[in-house]
């Protein structure tokens, strides 16, 4: 298990995922947000890694837009994630869009074995090259880390995640196609609606459950458009009524709570659409919620 007293800091400009340009500089938005000072006041000791980026030139494939550029930062980000593990440091990956995490999690999946993933997203990204409307990568990650596909989108993977074992919490804009293969391959999802009846608090006492479940950690993949617009205007894919701020927070102090968190992706922050950084400081603030900052 990583140990979250020490931590790496470890940020992918990639923007090439997505259809909008921008989510390159989130790396820079949440470092700007001073988060190394705040760790600090945490005493947790970080090593920032500095930033992988992208070839700007390469080919795609049918369904698969920017296919090579994507695979290969993400070869580097899984190689980066690998070293921090096998040091008994957890890695923090700041995105960038959501295709990072198929260089993350992977990574995480190979080092610690069965573990379990919760992914609080707006969208489903559980789409593969035939499914997606798009051809947009951000799209497909979840998919491809849990053995469904694109197998060619993660050519180092030598293990997946379960989907039995992963968790989706916030999805309220889900594509027709990716909601029917979420269900055939029996992953969890919590829908922004779930969420208003059941609550945020026997949300993640569930979603902990299934993802804790005889696994050896979880790794959350944090997309900060799960967040409503009014409070993470800096994202190139908002959708109305997301999770409160408040919401998040007692999602990310629950798993904190867990100990069982052994790395964490936070992706999706667009500077270029942002209000003074206001949703970089949000990520931020997420980041240390998750690694024991607390009101008291």
């Amino acid at each position: 298990m990583a140990n979250s007293r020490n931590i790496d800091i470890i940020g992918i400009q990639m923007d090439l995922g997505a259809s909008l340009r921008g989510v390159n500089m989130g790396p820079a938005a949440i470092r700007h947000a001073d988060i190394f000072t705040k760790l600090d006041h945490l005493a947790i000791n970080w090593r920032d890694k500095g930033d992988i980026i992208p070839l700007r030139d390469g080919r795609s494939l049918p369904g698969l837009k920017h296919f090579q550029q994507i695979v290969e930062a993400n070869t580097r980000l899984f190689e980066e994630v690998t070293r921090s593990l096998q040091g008994g440091r957890m890695p923090i990956v700041l995105g960038g869009d959501h295709s990072v995490a198929a260089g993350s999690i992977p990574a995480t999946a190979r080092h610690a074995g069965d573990i379990g993933l919760i992914w609080m997203d707006a969208h489903g990204d559980f789409n593969d090259e035939k499914s997606s409307p798009s051809g947009n990568i951000h799209g497909m990650p979840f998919s491809a880390v849990c053995g469904c596909g694109p197998a060619s989108l993660i050519p180092y993977a030598s293990r997946f995640v379960d989907p039995k074992k992963a968790v989706q919490i916030g999805a309220r804009d889900v594509d027709s196609g990716e909601r029917q293969r979420l269900r055939e391959a029996r992953v969890t999802v919590f829908s922004i609606s779930d969420i208003d009846r059941l609550g945020m608090s026997a949300v993640m006492e569930r979603a902990l459950a299934i993802a804790g479940n005889g696994t050896s950690g979880i790794h959350v993949s944090f997309d900060i458009d799960a967040v409503t617009p009014d409070e993470a205007p800096g994202v190139g894919t908002p959708v109305h009524s997301g999770l409160t701020v408040r919401e998040a927070f007692l999602a990310m102090e629950m798993l904190c709570e867990s100990g069982a968190v052994c790395a964490l992706d936070m992706v999706e922050v667009n500077p270029i659409l942002d209000i003074r950084n206001k949703t970089g400081m949000l990520a931020c603030e997420l980041i240390l919620a998750v690694l024991g900052k607390t009101v008291f």
